[in-house]
């Protein structure tokens, strides 16, 4: 199951230690902190809602997205103005995700639609057994970052990072941010509420 609901996630720890090789930031601990935090923020939502109790609408969700979506939209522009800089072997570049609370940001953004799994499960197998599986989540998770640090630290993938690290990290996260905005439709619910106060009769 964890594997199943995080292979995109393997993609994002991969492109941020792409991008901590290649600019320095985020440090690798920030990335390794952070995406401990995202995993165990989307285990107790889905505890909670296991529970019977919704903190976020199952349909209001996919606004997580937003959250990526305006860091990669933020690094696009960043690369942009760079490429029109007077200065254009400089080779620092700016970073997406940058500490510990970004990436945990990203991380539950990126799995908000694995609650809709976890919680189910959580709801059928007990306590007992929902202890175990959260054991064998922590111990998945710092496989998975283990992973994307190896994934990271190959010789040609980061020569191609350090040449166009400055758009690949930033589309990456507009790729998975708009995903997951457009996945869920709340897009179309949210203009379907603007419509709707729009027709609703003035009171006066």
């Amino acid at each position: 199951m964890f594997v199943g609901t995080n292979v995109d996630d393997l993609v994002v720890l991969t492109v941020l230690f792409l991008a901590a090789r290649a600019s320095g930031r985020p440090k690798p601990w920030q990335i390794w902190l952070g995406q401990h935090l995202g995993i165990s923020a989307l285990i107790a939502l889905s505890a909670i809602a296991a529970l019977g109790l919704r903190i976020v609408p199952d349909r209001w969700v996919g606004l997580l997205g937003l959250l990526p979506l305006a860091m990669g939209a933020r690094g696009l522009v960043a690369a942009v103005r760079h490429a029109r800089s007077s200065d254009p072997d400089d080779d620092d570049q700016p970073a997406i995700a940058t500490g510990v609370l970004s990436i945990a940001v990203v991380t539950i953004a990126n799995g908000a639609d694995n609650v809709s799994v976890y919680t189910p499960m959580f709801r059928s197998i007990g306590f007992v057994h929902s202890l175990v599986t959260v054991a064998v989540f922590a111990v998945m998770t710092a496989l998975w970052c283990a992973a994307g640090a190896w994934l990271g630290s190959r010789e040609r993938v980061i020569a191609v990072a350090k040449r166009y690290g400055r758009w690949i990290v930033p589309v990456v996260f507009v790729v998975i941010g708009g995903g997951i905005v457009a996945e869920s439709g709340v897009v179309g619910r949210a203009l379907s509420v603007v419509r709707g106060r729009a027709a609703a009769p003035s009171t006066l």
